[in-house]
């Protein structure tokens, strides 16, 4: 199969590509980064006993996880300059992979939390630490070491959904495909390319992950 493929197509576009890849590694690490901050506070004000935080929190959680990124993409991108605001499109493709990605990173640190064990709590109830010292120093850490693998699931999932930044005209790796196809009529060569550097993101993401578990220990406390 390969041997029909026009390689040297690949080549004149690779160019093109490669700056679809930066654009789609730099959205997906900020997103990533905004999206773990705004989980952890999301998750923050979740289990808070203050009710004037915890109900905006589940409602955020359960809006953004009951509709489709397309539609809130959409919403962002078309539906707010009705609103009288404006976002460039990479800033609203980022604000849209952010809050989705952080309504799922709430509720897995969530889980991470409900782990730990409650005895610990009490102890640093008994130290005479307040909620935020607890969570900082007592729950997050540990929480945040045992959902390391589910919230590299997460990274993982909001790197392919970047995809659907290309229907709002972000020159990102499927939009490099696109308009190679478009230009070439070749989608084998196009998105045979976009498919590889998709896989080199996801790699290079693994790799962290594997040196995080391993640099960043969180061992259960016996």
């Amino acid at each position: 199969m390969l041997a029909d493929f026009n390689f040297r197509v690949i080549f004149e576009y690779l160019p093109l590509f490669l700056g679809g890849l930066r654009t789609t590694f730099l959205i997906s690490i900020v997103s990533i980064g905004l999206a773990l901050v705004t989980g952890v506070i999301a998750c923050a004000c979740r289990i808070s006993p203050l009710k004037l935080l915890r109900y905006p929190s589940i409602a955020y959680i359960e809006i953004i996880r009951s509709t489709p990124l397309l539609v809130q993409i959409y919403f962002l991108y078309f539906g707010l300059p009705t609103l009288g605001v404006r976002i460039p499109e990479i800033q609203t493709g980022i604000l849209a992979l952010t809050l989705n990605s952080g309504a799922y990173i709430a509720e897995i640190i969530r889980a991470g939390i409900s782990s730990v064990d409650e005895g610990q709590v009490e102890a640093g109830i008994s130290s005479g630490l307040n909620y935020v010292q607890r969570m900082r120093f007592i729950i997050l850490p540990q929480a945040l070491g045992v959902t390391i693998p589910p919230l590299l699931g997460q990274s993982i999932v909001l790197v392919k959904d970047s995809a659907l930044l290309s229907l709002i005209s972000v020159a990102e790796l499927t939009r490099c495909g696109q308009t190679m196809t478009s230009e070439r009529f070749m989608p084998s060569e196009a998105f045979f390319t976009v498919a590889f550097f998709y896989m080199c993101i996801y790699f290079v993401l693994k790799a962290l992950a594997d040196w995080s578990q391993r640099k960043l220990i969180f061992r259960e406390v016996y």
